[in-house]
């Protein structure tokens, strides 16, 4: 642990997202702690109060059998990009099949870039393809994420469905797990799609399961363009 003390003449950070209204030429104590899995933070102690702030990059994980996880990672890339940060998403399963982002990601070029490899879900709908090929593709997909992690080009990195994936078996968790700990510090790491393994949920920093209350197909409704796909 470092510890730094400084007189800073501006605001570090938003006012209204940590409290600390009165910045300026307070002396604040700047505490660097290895606390995240993944990371540090730092605390600014102040007489108007504590903030932390992560300066590394976290890992987030979208799970569960609500709808929303690949809508939640596309968000947060969108609130990436407004910052102009850098972000990827690979996209695992869905290759074959045709989606909003892929083209709304071309629109938000070079800010957004989308890889999608796959051949469609697995054993449902109009799957007539072998697992063999399934798992190529996983497989594929998982040496274009790491090139992604390793190449250091992006802020974000959205592993779509990686999860899902990993649940039937066209990888393994540990393979997941390995990207994980590759990552650079900086880069944070979204990884969505339903059954996550405990593993992977014990590394990271942020875990969101969503549950479904009401889903418009259970009344018929069949899925909407620009809402599920």
């Amino acid at each position: 642990m470092a510890l730094v003390i400084d007189v800073l003449p501006t605001p570090l950070v938003d006012p209204a997202i940590t409290n600390l209204s009165i910045l300026n030429s307070i002396t604040l104590l700047v505490f660097y702690l290895n606390g995240f899995n993944h990371g540090s933070i730092i605390i600014l102690v102040c007489e108007k109060g504590i903030s932390i702030m992560a300066i590394d990059g976290l890992v987030i994980v979208y799970t569960g059998g609500g709808k929303g996880k690949t809508t939640a990672a596309l968000g947060m890339a969108l609130r990436a990009i407004g910052y102009d940060h850098k972000v990827c998403m690979i996209q695992f399963i869905k290759g074959s099949w045709h989606y909003g982002e892929m083209d709304s990601s071309k629109k938000l070029a070079p800010g957004f870039e989308l890889v999608a490899v796959g051949k469609g879900f697995v054993g449902i709908l109009d799957d007539n393809s072998p697992k063999e090929d399934h798992e190529k593709y996983a497989e594929e997909a998982m040496k274009i994420c790491k090139e992604k992690i390793l190449s250091d080009r992006y802020d974000l990195v959205i592993l779509d469905e990686i999860n899902y994936a990993v649940n039937l078996g066209l990888i393994n968790s540990s393979s997941v797990i390995d990207l994980i700990k590759i990552k650079p510090e900086r880069l944070d790491l979204v990884l969505t799609g339903n059954h996550a393994k405990v593993e992977i949920i014990e590394l990271a920093d942020l875990v969101t399961e969503m549950k479904e209350v009401k889903h418009p197909f259970r009344s018929g409704i069949k899925a909407k363009k620009g809402i599920d796909f």
